[in-house]
């Protein structure tokens, strides 16, 4: 019985969201944008705001697309999309240069984007190990175009995996809750 019992204890922490204490919230963080701007979440404070690892060589690379008018419908409503370019996955070779004519010239991408960063790992960008040490896993990307969204208190409201598609309705609905909160 006692080794049923650490069985499911075992099993079941695998499933949980992190600690959840959040000595710092998601508004404490900075990225450099891919102008050389900085992108200062804490001006994005009371904001639901949705962080997406992006790359131009994916298969979901056309997510660019929903993320885009995601960002135009919702930008009036205190949304805010930050796109953070990533080789973490071998799929974002280019210069911020690149990535950023790539981004306008196919996409017409006008929300704020940073400079390549790593988001998996120890030397991810602070804003991913806050995210893995008060979410847990699930706000680790395992791949490209993985979302994160922050809820308007500057915690992690939920995390999708690359294949869910930001227009979705889950994901959509999930953002609309959060507005009227």
């Amino acid at each position: 019985m006692k080794k049923i019992l650490v069985l499911f204890i075992i099993m079941f922490s695998f499933f949980t969201k992190g600690n959840a204490q959040y000595s710092e919230l998601a508004t404490n963080f900075k990225f450099n944008g891919i102008d050389g701007n900085i992108i200062d979440i804490n001006d994005y404070k009371n904001k639901v705001i949705v962080v997406v690892n992006v790359a131009s060589r994916c298969g979901f690379t056309n997510q660019y697309e929903d993320l885009q008018q995601l960002w135009v419908d919702y930008k009036d409503k205190d949304v805010i999309v930050i796109g953070v370019p990533s080789d973490n996955f071998r799929q974002e070779p280019g210069s911020n240069k690149e990535i950023k004519n790539f981004c306008e010239t196919n996409f017409g991408i006008d929300f704020p984007i940073t400079e390549k960063a790593n988001v998996i790992g120890s030397n991810s960008h602070p804003f991913f190990l806050w995210a893995k040490q008060n979410h847990g896993v699930s706000a680790v990307p395992k791949w490209n175009f993985h979302k994160i969204i922050v809820g308007k208190n500057g915690k992690i409201l939920e995390t999708f995996s690359s294949i869910t598609k930001p227009s979705s309705k889950k994901f959509i609905k999930t953002i609309e809750k959060e507005i009227r909160n």
